[in-house]
């Protein structure tokens, strides 16, 4: 009888510690589309003036060039405008998902099969944790670990 009690305890605690663990997925959500331009000025006037968003925050070259910027759509929603260049030609560049944690985003993706970059310290842009998965037909989607001091959190904390 004592047998019998251990073995159903014991398949008590397995189901009580698989249901946990399966319910431990972290949250996950598009977060911005990034796209390349000839003209990150011109594209940023396009997307504040012609469509009405609010610049988040920008990136300068050393030179004072403007090359980068973020835009808010919603709330959680953004546009990274790069310059193109060599490696990154003109048009939709990758998405990005925000996610919880960074380190649980890419075992999860990697246990469902997905090739997953180890994350790395904070953007110096934006100051997010990020990681990258490449889907079959060679997009990038950028995993992002938005943290008190990301660009990105702070544009939805102060989202109105």
């Amino acid at each position: 009888m004592r047998g019998v009690a251990l073995f159903a305890a014991g398949i008590l605690v397995g189901l009580a510690v698989q249901t946990g663990l399966a319910q431990k997925r972290t949250e996950v959500y598009v977060n911005h589309v990034g796209i390349a331009v000839p003209s990150v000025p011109d594209a940023l006037a396009f997307y504040t003036q012609k469509m009405g968003f609010r610049e988040a925050f920008h990136q300068n070259a050393p030179d004072g060039k403007l090359v980068s910027a973020y835009v808010q759509v919603s709330r959680n929603t953004f546009i990274e405008i790069q310059e193109a260049n060599a490696q990154r030609p003109a048009g939709v560049s990758h998405f990005g998902l925000a996610v919880d944690s960074i380190e649980d985003a890419v075992k999860m993706f990697r246990a469902g099969g997905a090739t997953a970059s180890d994350p790395g310290a904070p953007s110096a842009f934006s100051h997010a944790r990020l990681a990258n998965v490449t889907d079959l037909n060679g997009v990038r989607i950028e995993l992002a670990e938005l943290t008190p001091d990301s660009l990105q959190r702070k544009a939805i904390d102060s989202w109105k």
